[in-house]
């Protein structure tokens, strides 16, 4: 019959994903439903090559190298700029890292010396002072106990070591993060030249350029020098108050935190990244330029070593 024809045709259409009868539910999921596929999204020509020079320049280890100022001594006029890698002065402040180097340090100087004998050491005889029983007196061993006077020491302190174990690759990057620190502070002054003093130059040369520079009652300096200087050494004792000197082979990393500002100079600077860029995963560039731009001498860190190399 013509009319079971159309009832049928209409179960038809509702019983489709996209019939004309379809209620509001279904027709409200259909709209809402997001498809799988994804459109492809156009970007400029360069756009990814800046970002990644803008990642890298974040990063402590980009290829930004880092500008320090030199001055001349005494008188600290700028001399030039140096330029630095990144992994060598910016590094992150790393307060735990910091604070293992410094105990390690204090660890290493500690002598252990100190010793006290035991019963067994003491001078004396080993004979029992009296009878166990019968003299109505406490019993008694021999003299050398330690409750007696001028016996040995119970539980006394003997020769040991103190020393700790520190990875080389975390007492590196101490020395390098410390440096950093104190240059993002601008407490690292590099000097171009070398630190030192005139045979006539007066006792109060030392005082007189403190004052000068307006370091007098703002903190200590340590002036860090590549060989030892006694004549500038003798000089700044005599006002240990407001400055001292140290050899970069008796410097650690306690001493490079520890005062206001840290005068060194360029070569003993250079000493010291040389000395602590084993931990670095590849090969850097440190060098100087000259007035004209040109490389005057790089200095390539490696792994295992690091040589200078004239250009």
């Amino acid at each position: 019959m013509p009319g079971n024809d159309v009832i049928r045709s209409l179960r038809l259409l509702s019983r489709s994903s996209g019939g004309l009868v379809s209620g509001p539910k279904q027709v409200t999921q259909r709209c809402l439903t997001r498809s799988m596929a994804t459109e492809a999204t156009t970007q400029p020509p360069g756009a990814a090559k800046d970002a990644v020079q803008v990642e890298q320049a974040q990063r402590p280890g980009g290829q930004t190298p880092v500008q320090v100022m030199t001055y001349r001594w005494p008188d600290l006029e700028p001399q030039r700029l140096v330029h630095y890698s990144r992994r060598l002065l910016q590094m992150p402040t790393r307060h735990d890292i910091l604070h293992r180097a410094v105990v390690y340090e204090g660890d290493s100087t500690r002598q252990g010396s100190a010793s006290t004998k035991w019963r067994d050491d003491v001078h004396g005889s080993h004979k029992k002072l009296y009878a166990q029983k019968g003299s109505g007196r406490a019993r008694a061993g021999d003299k050398m106990s330690p409750v007696r006077r001028g016996g040995g020491v119970a539980f006394g302190p003997h020769p040991r070591d103190f020393s700790t174990d520190l990875p080389r690759k975390i007492y590196d990057q101490a020395w390098r993060i410390a440096l950093s620190h104190r240059l993002s502070r601008g407490e690292l002054i590099v000097v171009d030249n070398t630190i030192d003093i005139n045979e006539a130059s007066s006792p109060f040369f030392i005082k007189n350029l403190i004052q000068a520079h307006g370091w007098y009652h703002k903190g200590r300096s340590t002036f860090v020098t590549l060989e030892p200087n006694e004549m500038f050494s003798d000089a700044v004792e005599k006002f240990g108050n407001h400055a001292r000197t140290i050899c970069v082979e008796d410097l650690d990393v306690k001493n490079v935190l520890e005062r206001a500002r840290l005068v060194i100079e360029k070569n003993a600077l250079h000493k010291i990244l040389l000395s602590h860029s084993t931990d670095l995963p590849k090969v850097d560039t440190l060098f100087s330029p000259s007035a004209s731009g040109e490389k005057v001498y790089p200095l390539k860190f490696s792994r295992l070593r690091a040589t200078w190399e004239n250009v």
